[in-house]
């Protein structure tokens, strides 16, 4: 099918935090799938309503009623990824998440449009208490993705469609977001999955970085805990967010590729 109008919904996953900036935005898997099916359409539209730090509530209620008006059946072309913040929070309550994720995607389910949802990923290979934690509540918000996706007979983007998913080569310094080569993967899987034209190449082996000396990986573990780790905590301690006081990328319909 080819694609008339491609909407995304969602938090930095698909804001496209950490990829290349471009126009002091940052790029993300989304903008490069919007590249593609910008060649097969014409007259192609784009929109990206997807903020950093967002929960699955937040857009339900902010992001998803700017998005049903510009929906126009199955050529268009809807990607919603929310929940895995509130997997992250110390009061994750699965059940309210759940509820807000069903009642989002019953929305979108409703207008006719073609929808895809991601997982992800559980095990992240660090190792330790933290990662037994986090492999709890990722596999608790999958098994919510997966619910849906099958209730509704959706498509659905496994984390572990990428065989280097757990490749810590494709993160960017924070350690948590994607870097540019893990976007442009992302791009690629998605582009594969909904059958338009892609890199056949895109789950080659990411060629393994040379591991640095003692003090330098203690010295870039102390600047991202100041740099990441210690900001992470001081906003949930103040109730804050990352995307407080952001919008969206490009909330209205825009013409792809930008002039």
């Amino acid at each position: 099918m080819r694609y008339t109008r491609f909407l995304v919904l969602g938090d930095s996953f698909s804001e496209g935090m950490s990829d290349e900036g471009i126009n002091g935005k940052y790029r993300g898997w989304a903008d490069r799938v919007a590249d593609v099916l910008a060649t097969q359409s014409p007259g192609f539209r784009y929109a990206n309503f997807a903020i950093r730090g967002k929960l699955v509530k937040q857009v339900l209620e902010d992001q998803i009623p700017q998005a049903l008006p510009m929906i126009q059946g199955k050529q268009t072309l809807v990607s919603f990824h929310a929940g895995a913040n509130d997997a992250l929070r110390p009061n994750f309550d699965r059940n309210a998440v759940r509820t807000a994720y069903v009642r989002a995607v019953t929305q979108l389910v409703q207008t006719g449009a073609t929808i895809i949802l991601f997982t992800v990923l559980e095990k992240n290979g660090n190792g330790g208490k933290a990662s037994i934690m986090w492999e709890e509540r990722m596999s608790s918000f999958n098994s919510i993705v997966r619910e849906v996706a099958e209730k509704f007979d959706l498509m659905i983007m496994d984390a572990s469609m990428d065989p280097e998913s757990s490749n810590p080569n494709l993160l960017a310094f924070d350690r948590l977001h994607l870097n540019s080569t893990g976007h442009y993967r992302v791009a690629q899987a998605v582009l594969q999955r909904i059958g338009s034209p892609f890199d056949l190449s895109w789950k080659t082996s990411v060629i393994p970085s040379k591991k640095n000396p003692w003090i330098i990986r203690k010295t870039l573990t102390f600047w991202w805990i100041v740099s990441f780790a210690l900001p992470w905590i001081w906003r949930r301690i103040r109730g804050r967010s990352s995307g407080d006081g952001r919008s969206g990328k490009y909330t209205s319909l825009t013409s792809w590729p930008l002039a």
